[in-house]
């Protein structure tokens, strides 16, 4: 059964690509996590227009937030003797063996977004992706300086064993940790999408708890959007009443910003596709290239959203 899935899977990433045997053009395979956020459908179309700008062959395959599918990529991509392969892996544990057998293959591995927990650092290359710990600082200083130091917090998780979800936490709660009347008082996984952002908090605003929290902490835009939408069908006002603060700073999240809905958004930048293509291009050279590098990102709120969201890419 493996064997066949390994060989479908095959199939679906051989059929993503246009190039001919024997073009000599660099071939590269990516693993994207899937499409549950706006984040991740400009990051993909990021790295796919770069690839084709720079002449490389691209790979590509859609994991559907599955980390078995991600893993029967990896396999296909080493089967089929890629140049490179660019790795988001959707949790932090799990990769290690397939990993092993793309060292073993000479295949550099570029993880970028997220990171992976594994006992030998060569095995992958470098990691190009944000800082989450301290985005999640700057969403716990924003929502400090807005509320006086005061809110009772429902926090909205991304999934489960991913590596924003737990540095987006670990850095939002350093963040409150000295304000002893910041609070989180309910929090829970909902995947990073907003279907079930709003699911989630609808589902707690009928509590009694839920029915006294002051504020809404997000770990991406998808889910604080899913938020504002169950605030607003249980009469609770964004903005008034709840004040919203997320992560990612995409288009949708700039507009609730300016709308005075969403309090803040903390800056994800998705478009890495030209850093992405420097370091493999980089790497074919044999030069160094350093093991791990951040991303940069702003904070946006009402003071300066609107003069930035006229040239928001995505």
């Amino acid at each position: 059964m493996r064997t066949a899935l390994l060989l479908l899977l095959g199939l679906v990433v051989v059929a993503c690509s246009d190039a001919q045997p024997g073009s000599g053009r660099k071939v590269v395979g990516f693993a994207q996590i899937g499409a549950e956020s706006a984040w991740r459908t400009a990051n993909t179309r990021s790295i796919k227009e770069e690839a084709a700008r720079r002449g490389w062959d691209l790979r590509f395959s859609d994991a559907q937030q599955k980390q078995e599918n991600q893993i029967l990529a990896l396999r296909t991509f080493i089967a089929q003797g890629v140049d490179a392969i660019i790795l988001p892996p959707i949790v932090e544990t799990g990769f290690e063996p397939v990993l092993r057998d793309a060292k073993a293959a000479g295949i550099p591995v570029v993880l970028t977004d997220r990171s992976v927990e594994v006992t030998d650092p060569s095995l992958f290359t470098t990691f190009i992706g944000a800082d989450f710990v301290e985005e999640g600082r700057r969403a716990a200083a924003w929502l400090a300086k807005t509320t006086g130091g005061k809110a009772m917090i429902a926090e909205l998780e991304g999934s489960v064993g991913a590596a924003p979800a737990i540095d987006r936490k670990k850095g939002f709660a350093s963040g409150v940790a000295g304000y002893p009347d910041m609070k989180v008082v309910w929090a829970q996984s909902a995947d990073f999408t907003r279907a079930k952002g709003k699911e989630a908090l609808e589902a707690f605003l009928k509590t009694p708890e839920g029915r006294g929290i002051t504020a809404v902490y997000a770990h991406n835009d998808d889910m604080a959007l899913g938020a504002l939408q169950a605030l607003a069908e249980v009469g609770r006002k964004p903005g008034v009443d709840v004040i919203v603060v997320s992560i990612d700073g995409v288009r949708a999240a700039f507009e609730a910003v300016a709308a005075g809905t969403l309090g803040c958004t903390v800056e994800c930048n998705p478009i890495i596709g030209p850093l992405v293509f420097d370091v493999l291009e980089k790497i074919g050279r044999g030069e160094t290239v350093e093991r791990r590098i951040v991303t940069p990102g702003g904070v946006f709120d009402a003071s300066n959203v609107r003069e930035a969201l006229p040239t928001r890419a995505y």
